[in-house]
This record gives C-alpha cells, sequence and structure tokens, in this order.
C-alpha cells in the first residue's frame, strides 16, 4: 500500500506534497491541516505534531485504498482538485465532490487493522463499564444483611425493603430521561461520568447511619444508574454495522451477568470481611478509577478520531424557507421519532411482558419451590434456580448471532424483521420451560435447575433483542431516546411482577400465576407478529433514496 510516511509526496501522485493541491477519495476531503505539516517538512524538516498528522492521513489513504482503480478514480485529475491556502491551516469541513458517493468502512473488503484494534478497546470499555454500573446497583442487596445485623443502625427487614422500592422508581425514570437528554450530549462523558458518579454516591452512603440519609442516596444512584444502558447503545451503533450488531449487541449484553457476578464476591465479601461500610465502599472505588479509564478509552464513534463511520445513516432534516437544515430539538426528537413511531410502542410494549415474565421468575421461583414443590429451604431453592444467569449469558450470545446470520442470508429483507422472529422463537421457547418447570417433581432438582437454565436461556435473547430492535429503528440522533423510553416502560412491567403477582398467588394460588406468566408470553408474541418484516431506520433511507432517483 502507498503511505504517506515520506512526507514528501502526495499519495498516488509522484509529486511533493506541497505542490499538490488538496486530494479528493470517495466521500472524503483530505484537509489543508492535514497536508500541511508535510509540506513543511519537505520544505523545513519535521513539524511538531508529524505522528499524529501521519495517522490521520494513513486513515484517510486506508478508506480510499480499495483498489487501484478504486483509488485513481477517487484521485482523479490533479487540476480539478481545491486549491491549498499558503497561511491557512483550516480543515475543509465539505467532501469533495469529484461525482463519487460517500462510502463507508463497511464497503471496504476488509476493516482496516488498527480501525479493529481501537473498536475492539472500545467495545471492552463499554462491556466493563456496563458490568461496574452493576457493581454500583447490586451493592446494597448484598451489604443489607451485614447492615441489618449492625445493632448501631437499629435497622430491620422492612427499611430495607424500602430503600429497594425506591430504587426501581428512580432508575426507570432516569433511563427514559437520561436517553432523551443524551441525544445531545457526547456518551462517552455520559457512560464514565455517570458511572463515577454512581461510585460517589456509594461511598457517600457508606457514611450515614440514618434512613433519611440511606433512601436519600439510594434515590440518587437510580437516577444516575440511568445513565448506562442509553449510552451504551449510541456507542454500539456508531462503531457496529447493522450486518454484526447483533452479535456485538449480545456479546456486550454479557456485562449484566459479568456485574451481577462480581456484586456478591466484591461487595459483599467486603461487607463480612470488613463491616458494611466496605460493602459500599469497595464498588464506590472500582467505579472511580474505571471511570476515569472510560474516558481515556472509550470513544464516541470512528469519525471522532478520524476514521470514516462504519455505515452511512443521514438523518432527513428539516429545512426552513431559505433552505438551511434546522436542527431538531429534543423534544422533537423525541415526539417525532419515537413516540409517534408505532413500531417503538410495539416494542415497548412486547419489552413489558418480556420484564413481567423476567422478573416473575426471579422474584417467585424460590417461593413457589419451598411453597408448592416442599423444597426444605430457602438455600436449596435458590440453588435450583441458580442457573438462570449462566443461562442468559449464552441465550443472548447466541440470539444476536441468529439474528446476524438472518440479515446475512437475505440482506434485503427487513433487518429488525429478521431480529423480531428471533424473539418469537426464543419465547416460544420461554413459555415451553415455563410449562416444563411447573411440571418437574421436586424429587428431581438437577432437572429443575437444568430447566431454570434454559428459561434464562430463552428469556435473556428477547431482553437483548428488543433493545437492539428499539435502536435499529430510529436515526442516530434517536437511539438514546429509543432506549431510554423503552427501558422505562421496560421497568413499569418490572413493577407489575411484584405486587399484583404476589395478589395473584395468595388469591387463587401458583397454578394462576404460572397461568399469568404464560400470558405474558402470549401478549408478546401477538405484539411482535405484525413486525416480523420491519424494515430498519438505515434500510428506510436507503429505499426513499432510491425512490426519489
Amino acid at each position: 500500500m502507498t503511505s504517506w510516511a515520506s512526507g514528501t509526496t502526495c499519495f498516488r501522485l509522484s509529486k511533493p506534497a506541497c505542490a499538490q493541491r488538496v486530494c479528493r477519495v470517495p466521500g472524503y476531503s483530505c484537509p489543508q491541516s492535514l497536508l500541511k505539516p508535510l509540506c513543511n517538512r519537505h520544505n523545513s524538516g519535521l513539524q511538531a505534531g508529524l505522528k499524529a498528522q501521519q495517522r490521520k492521513a494513513r486513515h484517510a489513504m486506508t478508506y480510499a485504498n480499495k483498489g487501484e482503480s478504486d483509488v485513481k478514480g477517487a484521485v482523479g485529475n490533479p487540476s480539478d482538485h481545491q486549491p491549498l491556502s499558503g497561511s491557512g491551516s483550516q480543515e475543509s469541513s465539505k467532501p469533495a465532490t469529484s461525482g463519487s458517493p460517500q462510502q463507508s468502512l463497511q464497503d471496504l473488503p476488509a476493516y482496516p487493522e488498527d480501525f479493529v484494534r481501537r473498536r475492539l478497546i472500545v467495545f471492552i470499555g463499554i462491556v466493563i463499564g456496563y458490568a461496574c454500573y452493576y457493581l454500583t446497583r447490586n451493592s446494597l442487596t448484598y451489604t443489607a444483611p451485614v447492615m441489618t445485623a449492625d445493632p448501631a443502625l437499629k435497622m430491620d427487614i422492612t427499611q430495607v425493603g424500602t430503600m429497594t422500592s425506591i430504587f426501581p422508581i428512580a432508575y426507570g425514570f432516569s433511563k427514559f430521561l437520561s436517553g432523551v437528554l443524551g441525544a445531545r450530549t457526547s456518551p462517552r462523558v455520559m457512560l464514565a461520568g455517570g458511572l463515577m458518579a454512581t461510585a460517589i454516591v456509594n461511598i457517600l452512603f457508606g457514611f450515614g447511619h440514618s434512613m433519611v440519609w440511606f433512601c436519600s442516596f439510594w434515590a440518587l444512584n437510580g437516577v444516575l444508574q440511568g445513565f448506562g444502558g442509553p449510552c451504551c447503545a449510541r456507542i454500539l451503533t456508531s462503531w457496529f454495522a447493522t450486518k454484526e450488531r447483533g452479535t456485538y449487541w449480545g456479546m456486550w449484553n454479557i456485562a449484566h451477568n459479568l456485574g451481577g457476578f462480581g456484586a456478591p464476591i466484591l461487595a459483599g465479601s467486603a461487607a463480612r470481611s470488613f463491616g458494611w461500610k466496605w460493602g459500599m465502599w469497595a464498588p464506590g472505588i472500582v467505579g472511580v478509577v474505571i471511570g476515569l479509564l472510560l474516558l481515556v478509552a472509550v470513544k464516541d464513534s470512528p469519525e471522532k478520531i478520524g476514521y470514516p463511520p462504519v455505515e452511512i445513516v443521514k438523518p432527513n432534516k428539516k429545512k426552513d424557507a431559505a433552505g438551511v437544515e434546522q436542527k431538531e430539538s429534543l423534544l422533537q426528537l423525541l415526539v417525532q421519532n419515537v413516540l409517534k413511531n408505532p413500531y417503538i410502542w410495539g416494542m415497548a410494549l412486547t419489552y413489558f411482558f418480556i420484564y413481567v415474565v423476567r422478573q416473575g421468575v426471579t422474584s417467585w421461583f424460590v417461593f413457589y419451590l419451598m411453597q408448592a414443590k416442599g423444597v426444605a429451604d430457602a438455600g436449596s431453592a435458590a440453588f435450583r434456580v441458580s442457573g438462570m444467569e449462566l443461562g442468559g449469558l449464552f441465550g443472548s450470545l447466541l440470539a444476536g448471532r441468529i439474528s446476524d446470520a438472518l440479515i446475512a442470508k437475505n440482506p434485503k429483507g427487513g433487518n429488525v424483521g429478521k431480529r423480531v422472529q428471533v424473539v418469537i422463537g426464543y419465547t416460544v421457547g420461554v413459555a415451553a420451560m415455563l410449562l416444563a418447570f411447573w411440571s418437574v417433581p421436586a424429587t428431581l432438582p438437577w432437572l429443575q435447575w437444568a430447566t431454570v437454565f434454559m428459561i434464562g436461556f430463552f428469556l435473556y435473547g428477547p431482553q437483548m433483542l428488543i433493545g437492539l430492535c428499539g435502536a435499529e429503528l430510529v436515526g442516530p440522533e434517536s437511539v438514546g431516546a429509543s432506549e431510554g423510553f423503552l427501558g422505562w416502560i421496560a421497568y413499569l412491567g418490572a413493577a407489575n411482577a411484584g405486587v399484583p403477582l404476589s395478589i395473584i398467588v395468595k388469591n387463587h394460588g401458583w397454578n394462576a400465576y404460572f397461568t399469568a406468566l404464560l400470558a405474558a408470553c402470549g401478549m408478546a408474541i401477538l405484539l411482535l407478529a405484525p413486525m416480523v418484516n420491519l424494515k430498519s431506520y438505515v434500510q428506510r433511507e436507503a429505499l426513499a433514496k432510491s425512490k426519489a432517483a
């Protein structure tokens, strides 16, 4: 590959860079600030910061270098190129218009190696970052038993229940609000800043002694926890193209399991060994450190560090009477792109019923085993349902892979519809495994464990894919708002798995409980049925563009 490394020639041309004008490649304009240091080197030696400029130039070269013929066509006639200003270093904000359409990284035969490495760092960052949100979210769960045993606090289980009831209300509202407001904020800053803020809240919680203090800070923790999910969704959609997004979204989803696995080890062990305060301080300290690292490692999008986008997404922007594009307000993004989209509502209501099942399983299966199946104690019952998170890890990974495979098999079909088909199949699997768990006798604990494993396997697939469908149904500026809205409705579903299901069990027994969960699965499938051929936002925009042409 021809490189800019010499600093003396314009790429693909033999003349010195200082004798050339700005070169054009498809959808990219080599800016003056990029060429000028090279020209200076040709004239007067190496300039400060040359390495950084060379890296940006190599990005442009890799982007253009799709083959000799493509590059020649991209470069064109030197006489057609824009002149280089002798004094200014201002970057050209306009791509060259040599007749070539703007292209993206996914149009290349393969991603550049340095891009793949950089993207991997970003991906690992958001996985670890979101897992740390779970450390500061679940810290109270594993610290509370030590708090109730501390005579100085004079705390009982009812007071712990009060704190844990406040959290989901604040969290669901925050997820919605942060998704909307985050459309105008850097997702990297919100992800790292939210993690550090919730970590500091955990640390301050450990200095308290009164219920007012504890409830206030735990409600604040719920508000801050809502920052994580919508930010990760925006970063994922910026760094990964549609054809691979399901796989990586599923891999990112294991952050739920990693955080859930790490919380009892970190918070629970610290609380038992050093006192309840350290059960809150330890996750808080880890959160602050990881938050600082995220600010360095994670970037909002490839464009922020000089790469072209992974795929071209051009939102339809309204123009005023003078033909100038108008920037949509936050309210317009929410109302026009999310709340007025009937398919977003369909996804949200599906999420509601999926979360009724998820929370209904996690909250009540232990009680069911003890009361209906005669399991001797809570420890034995908890072991029999312990396979759910492990099953969910494998299920979400496979769901993403399957949906990507379906899209690759028929790229002209509806991409969102392909993922919806996987969600329907998984939801049928959830219903089948609920029936199996209902009928498995208590004398077969290994079979009960295996059945719960499969319930988790099928349940976490829809939980992951519905969020991805919501992100792909809207434009890039509305991804956070869409994810926030879906998350808010989902947690309303989780809330309805508490008191309503307890009333059903108390008044009508466990058979009615399972009937309610199966009905929720049925409602989810009915809501998804009209969306099996649904196209993504990118597909709809491409179709509209082709019709207009």
